[in-house]
Order: C-alpha cells, then sequence, then structure tokens
C-alpha cells in the first residue's frame, strides 16, 4: 500500500497539467472547427481534474478505534526513543522542579474583596480554586481559603475536569458561572456556583456540554447561546441564537432575542457592569474580524453606528469604545486604523450623524499600537505596544472631548499589562516582565499618584540570567519588508555557526509575539547553551492591524517568506546553522512551521509542530475551521483554493525530498484544531518513508495538555527531542 501512495502528490500534480492542457487543446480546437465537444468526454475530462481520495481520511475520525490504535502505536514509537534517550531525564527533573516549585508566584486577580487564585501542584493535579484577602496575600506565605477542588470533584463524579474559569456576577461576587471541560475540550459545561457557601447551587443554572455563551443580564436572568438541539449552531459550531434564560425556566423554555445566519461565527451578548447602571448589548460575530453590536434597552435594539470590523470595547462615563481596524472617514476627518475612539452613548439613534460625535482617545504611530483595553470606575486602561514592548497608558476623561494621557511606569524594556481591573473600583493588579526579568505583580490605584504603585509579587529566578543578553534584530524579506525578531543568547557565546538555536512564531489573526521570562526555557535551553528566537513576522498584531493584513488570505506566503528570511539570516551571521536550527509554532505557528520545513527543509534539523493546522484544504470543514476564513480564505472557492494548495503542508509533502525528523504534538480533545491535521500528515508522512516523532496526548484540549503532569511531560518529550537533533 505504501509504494501505491509514495508518488501522490506528484502524480496528481502532473495529471492536472496534462488534463488541463488536453482541455484547452480540445476546447480550441472545437472552436476552429465548430463543434461541440462530446458531453461524455466533457465528464471525463472533469472527473480526472477532481481531488484524488485521501487515503487518510479515517484518521479524521477523532475516538475511532483505528484512529486510536495508530495514535496508541505512534506514542509507543515515541516513548521508547525519546523517554529512554539521556537528555530525557535531566530535562523532566528540571522542568518538574520548576513546574512544581513551593515558591511559584501564585498569580491572582481581583473579585471584590478578596484575591482569587487557580492553583495545581503534586497534591491538585487538577487545581485548587482559591481566595484569600489583600492583607495576606502581601506576605510571604498568604492563608488561603480552598472554594473548589476539582481533583475531589472529579473523583466523586468519575470526570477528567479541566478548568476554564469563572464569571461572577458584580458588585457582590457572590454567584458564579462555573465552566469545567471533559479533558480539556473548548466545549464545557456551566453550573452556577454559589461562592458564599462554596458549593454549586442545586437547581441552579445548568448548561450541558457545549461551546456556550453564558453571560449575567441580572441575578436571576442569563443571556444564553449554546447548543439548543437542531440548527441552533453555526458551521463552525458555535451558537447561533440567543435567548433570555430566566431562573425557574427549562433551558429550551427560552425566549429567543435574536439568531445570526449559519455561516456566521455566533450569537452572544455583553454586559458592562458599571456602579450606576448596568448596559446590555446583543453581539452578532459576523467572522473572526467583523461584528454587529446591538445596544439592548428596554427590549429594544438599536444598532451602533461603527464599521462591522472595529473591535468593540464595551462602555466608559456613558462613551461606547471602539479600536478601528481599518481607516474611518467622516467627512473630511479620515481616522487611522489603529486608533481607540469613543462615541456618546446618547447619539447612537441618530445613525447618519452619530459618527460626526466621535472623540479620539489614542492615536497609533508607525511603531506604538493598542493590545487590549480594560476600564476601571474612573478611567481607561490601554496595554500598548511600543516597538513590540508593552507599557501601559492610563486615559481620563476630563470633560467632553478632553482625554487626559499618563504613562503607567513598570518598566523600560520589557511587557506590562493589566491582569485585573473592574469598573466597582479604581484598582488595578499589572504585570511586568522580560526574557530576562522574572514577572512582577503590581498593585495600584488609578486615581492615585503612579507612585504609589506597589509590587505584591515577584517570581523567583529560575535560571542564571545575568549570563545572557537579549537583542533586538532585524532581517528583510523576500519583497524587502524589514522583519524584527528578538534574540536572546549567553554573553560569552562564539558566532561560529554551532550554537543550537530554538526560532519561534506565530504569525496570525492579529497576535503580538512579545518578550516574555524564559522560565523553563531558560534552564533547560538556555542556560545549556541553546538561542531562543522569537520571530514578529507579519500576520501578527505587533505593528497593528496593516501588519495583520498584509499576511491574511492572498498574501499568506509572506508569513513562510518572512520566517524563513530570519532563518537565512540566522545562519548568515553564523549564529547556528541548518545542522543546529530547529524551528517551534502551535497552532496556527504549527502551520507556520509545517509549510515553511516543507518549503525549505534544507534550512533546519529540527520542527516541533504543536497542535498544527496542516490540511489546509480541508479546514474549514474540520471542527471550528470555518470560523477562520477571514484569515486563510476558502478553499472551497477556486481562486483561494489555488492559493492556499501551494503552501498547504499537507498537500505538499512529497516522498522525493528530503525533511527534518519532525516532531508532531496534538491533543485527541482537541476540539478547535482538528487531531487529523497532525495524524494525517504523520501517516502521510510515514507513507512516504519519511523519520518522525508523534506524540498524541488523549487529553489536554488545544493547550495540548490537561493537568500539570501532562504538561511536565509534554515539554520534556519537547527538549529531549530538540537537544536530541540541535545539539553539539
Amino acid at each position: 500500500m505504501f509504494k501505491i501512495i509514495l508518488f501522490y502528490a506528484e502524480i496528481h500534480l502532473t495529471r492536472i497539467s496534462i488534463v488541463l492542457g488536453l482541455l484547452l487543446f480540445i476546447l480550441s480546437s472545437s472552436c476552429s472547427s465548430k463543434k461541440l465537444v462530446p458531453e461524455s468526454f466533457k465528464k471525463a475530462i472533469s472527473e480526472s481534474i477532481k481531488e484524488e481520495k485521501d487515503p487518510f481520511l479515517w484518521l479524521e475520525e477523532i475516538e475511532g478505534q483505528k484512529a486510536l490504535a495508530f495514535v496508541k502505536n505512534e506514542n509507543e514509537k515515541t516513548f521508547s526513543i525519546l523517554k529512554n534517550d539521556p537528555h530525557f531525564k535531566r530535562i523532566e527533573v528540571d522542568v518538574r522542579k520548576i513546574a512544581m516549585a513551593r515558591d511559584r508566584v501564585p498569580w491572582a486577580y481581583q473579585l471584590g474583596k478578596s484575591l482569587y487564585n487557580f492553583w495545581q501542584d503534586e497534591a491538585n493535579i487538577r487545581g485548587l480554586w482559591r481566595r484569600t484577602s489583600f492583607k495576606s496575600y502581601e506576605s510571604r506565605n498568604p492563608k488561603w481559603e480552598n472554594v473548589l477542588d476539582l481533583d475531589t470533584l472529579s473523583k466523586k463524579e468519575n470526570e477528567n475536569w479541566v478548568w476554564k474559569g469563572a464569571s461572577c456576577f458584580p458588585p457582590k461576587y457572590e454567584r458564579c458561572l462555573v465552566s469545567l471541560s471533559r479533558g480539556g475540550k473548548d466545549a464545557t459545561i456551566v453550573r452556577e456556583f454559589d461562592l458564599l457557601r462554596k458549593s454549586f447551587v442545586k437547581d441552579g443554572f445548568e448548561i450541558p456540554e457545549a461551546k456556550t455563551n453564558a453571560v449575567w443580564a441580572d441575578s436571576n436572568t442569563l443571556y444564553v447561546g449554546t447548543d439548543f438541539g437542531s440548527d441552533s449552531t453555526t458551521e463552525s459550531g458555535y451558537p447561533r441564537i440567543l435567548k433570555s434564560w430566566k431562573r425557574g425556566q427549562k433551558i429550551r423554555e427560552t425566549v429567543e432575542l435574536f439568531h445570526v445566519d449559519k455561516k456566521d461565527l455566533s450569537a452572544g451578548a455583553y454586559v458592562e457592569y458599571t456602579t450606576k447602571k448596568n448596559y446590555h448589548f446583543l453581539v452578532r460575530d459576523i467572522s473572526f474580524f467583523e461584528k454587529q453590536v446591538w445596544f439592548y434597552n428596554n427590549d429594544q435594539m438599536t444598532l451602533l453606528p461603527m464599521p462591522n470590523d472595529a473591535q468593540f470595547y464595551g462602555v466608559h462615563k456613558n462613551y461606547i469604545l471602539y479600536l478601528l481596524r481599518s481607516n474611518l472617514s467622516v467627512g473630511n476627518i479620515v481616522y487611522k486604523s489603529g486608533s481607540v475612539v469613543a462615541l456618546p452613548l446618547s447619539k447612537i439613534n441618530d445613525s447618519h450623524k452619530a459618527l460626526s460625535f466621535l472623540e479620539v482617545i489614542f492615536t497609533p504611530t508607525t511603531k506604538k499600537f493598542i493590545s487590549n483595553l480594560s476600564t476601571t470606575k474612573n478611567h481607561i486602561l490601554l496595554d500598548i505596544i511600543d516597538n513590540i514592548q508593552g507599557k501601559i497608558l492610563k486615559v481620563t476623561l476630563k470633560s467632553p472631548r478632553h482625554w487626559e494621557k499618563e504613562n503607567i511606569p513598570l518598566g523600560q524594556n520589557g511587557v506590562a499589562s493589566i491582569e485585573s481591573a473592574h469598573n466597582e473600583t479604581d484598582i488595578l493588579l499589572a504585570t511586568y516582565t522580560d526574557f530576562l526579568t522574572s514577572p512582577s505583580l503590581v498593585l495600584g490605584n488609578a486615581s492615585i499618584s503612579q507612585k504609589a504603585l506597589k509590587v505584591l509579587k515577584k517570581a523567583p529566578s529560575r535560571f542564571n540570567e545575568k549570563e545572557f543578553i537579549s537583542e533586538q534584530r532585524f532581517t528583510k524579506s523576500h519583497d524587502g519588508t524589514i522583519i524584527p525578531y528578538f534574540i536572546v543568547h549567553k554573553k560569552s557565546w562564539k558566532k561560529n555557526g554551532l550554537n543550537p538555536t530554538l526560532l519561534t512564531g506565530y504569525g496570525g489573526f492579529e497576535v503580538s509575539e512579545r518578550p516574555y521570562y524564559l522560565n523553563s526555557v531558560g534552564k533547560v535551553w538556555a542556560e545549556k547553551g541553546g538561542v531562543y528566537v522569537l520571530a514578529n513576522i507579519r500576520g501578527g498584531g505587533e505593528f497593528g492591524a496593516t501588519w495583520h493584513q498584509a499576511a491574511v488570505k492572498e498574501n499568506r506566503q509572506k508569513v513562510f517568506e518572512d520566517f524563513i528570511a530570519i532563518a537565512e539570516d540566522l545562519i548568515k551571521q553564523k549564529i547556528t546553522s541548518p545542522t543546529h536550527l530547529g524551528i517551534q509554532g502551535g497552532s496556527n505557528g504549527g502551520l507556520l512551521v509545517g509549510g515553511t520545513f516543507v518549503q525549505r527543509p534544507e534550512l533546519f534539523n529540527a520542527v516541533l509542530c504543536e497542535v498544527p493546522l496542516l490540511d489546509m484544504l480541508r479546514y474549514n470543514k474540520l471542527l471550528a475551521g470555518a470560523s477562520w476564513m477571514d484569515e486563510y480564505g476558502n478553499p472551497d472557492d477556486s481562486k483561494m483554493r489555488e492559493v492556499i494548495a501551494k503552501y498547504s503542508p499537507y498537500q505538499n509533502v512529497l516522498p522525493n525530498k528530503s525533511y527534518p525528523e519532525v516532531f508532531f504534538l496534538t491533543s485527541t480533545k482537541d476540539d478547535r484544531v482538528h487531531p487529523g491535521h497532525a495524524r494525517k500528515m504523520v501517516a502521510k508522512m510515514r507513507s512516504q518513508g519519511h523519520l518522525l516523532f508523534y506524540y498524541e496526548n488523549t487529553e489536554g484540549g488545544h493547550g495540548g495538555s490537561a493537568n500539570i503532569e501532562q504538561r511536565i511531560l509534554w515539554n520534556s518529550l519537547e527538549y529531549t527531542y530538540l537537544w536530541r537533533k540541535l545539539g553539539n
């Protein structure tokens, strides 16, 4: 069977070329002789240019007996080699020591007068949801009160529950909607939880497993989008119908508020809770980057007069807040893409003149953009990307059209961001970190001088940071665009082409890759002589929406070209060489490294391809794939199919090429990116005679791991593989 499959790709492409040539010849001949092509011959040609049947489609059956046997067999092959590699034991000890360290910082967020934390350790593998007071948190050993023990709950209910967070109703924060996942899937069950009694509410709100959108409308009412049965979800698997669910009703008796098209992404709701009143909005997510938002008041829906591609950020001081993702012309005024604007809520009913009342809160520059927006009682807090570093900007409304701005100083060369802020107070929790600075959790009050910022916790060092230097470098991509990247290396290194180097990237969905503390990577990779490189390629959000839009759909090839340009620069500068260069990426980043090694295999000796997209001609038919067509384009469209087919890794891996020994990793419970992508790529490459490694965690969801033990194994396997392939 393997011999038959071996030359599939080459034969398929050759056949199409021959048939199309023959078709053009026949059509031209028929025109000149004025004879019609026989219908039977047309049909034969049509059949011959259809895509050949994928011999590995059976691996898309997620829980299929044959597919799971394939997974088990591949896992055993990988374990037999990597777990017995001399590097594994040392790496696993280092990774475990850091993951289980008793001096880890319990990162916290505020709910009312308490700080909450989700904690995992050797005794609490699935985790504890717990809380403490501000005063206690500041102490060396905070006194924690356990709120929910997932290990105990899982044992009691015979489930492998994975924590997916809680949405609690302000300002008292007495009731929450707790989301729990079986094995880490995106689909969750939702249960009402009493924070005072620390127990689930008997006969309270409970929503069966689905990809659910549930929001508190008031203490006795939810806005719910979920799987209500037939025709209630979109093609992407998200809620299509939004309902109002009152306490005491059965979920199927709830009142529909509105529904969206089957091809839309989802229907949902958003409520801005403030001390004076709550503002209710109904949301139609058309696609990943387009939406319509209605202000919902007294059973009336008023469409907000903003472009569909603007990012809605809620309400502050009776202003609607938006981030513009494209230029907006209003009369003679042009508001730049990347600007944050405010629209008085009182003006939204005048659809023709409303935009003339826009006020600008933030205007981007060539290197400065917003990555997130939070609000407190009296202030707006912007997370700013400034030349790929992270800063916080406080904005305060002083009078109509007068927004005062002030930087909140947390550090110079790293990433500062808001972690927790609420509309009842001006208290904020922020973090600061960079590659070589362990993260700090900072407490502040947005209405008090920023000199009053207080470091509540600082994470311990996990490697000898003083031995290293981090720097930003630049190189030219194929089309001449300057592409930045960060590099972390020992001060004592030598540019001799022998440095084991790991290049990582993402390049999609306007996600920015910014400096972060290397933690276990610093210990098991950098401290042992490895060089770490973080790419800031197009497709991300490092330089705003334009940087992202430059590499979507027809221009997707640019992300591969940018990534390849950095790899070539690392080799040219003698930082490393193909023998010692590896690449890593997950999800969309898995597509990045998959497409890159297929196009330029001679540049690399290791590839970590995690929870990846790889079959781009079928991605829109698998799980949530249909929701990403704004990013990649529709492969069922003939023009886009031609573009996608040129870079899709699964279609372009060939038997007569030499590839690095790739390590594919995914999760059976990933209900976002289908595990079939990785499975089929492994099966196809095996059939072509290529060497590779494969590990599929049977739990874990899109994050790959469901608990702390699984994360330790995942990371230990990866770095064992890297040292095996790239070490001197």
